[in-house]
């Protein structure tokens, strides 16, 4: 069993962010969660690109 290393959410503004990470969400499932703002979905599959309310993190879909 592999474990995943969590980052630090929020530290960026710009996070790139392929198809197979959907459903987006920030903080991603890759972030501790806890020490940021409450999970939020963002709708990223009609424009390419969505930024998060709480933070203003930008989300660009890199391999659309």
């Amino acid at each position: 069993m592999s474990e995943q290393k969590l980052v630090a959410s929020c530290s960026e503004t710009r996070y790139e962010i392929r198809h197979a990470d959907l459903p987006l969400s920030c903080p991603t499932s890759t972030m501790a969660a806890w020490d940021a703002h409450p999970r939020v979905y963002l709708e990223i599959e009609k424009t390419g690109e969505a930024s998060c309310p709480y933070c203003g993190a930008v989300y660009i879909l890199v391999d659309s």
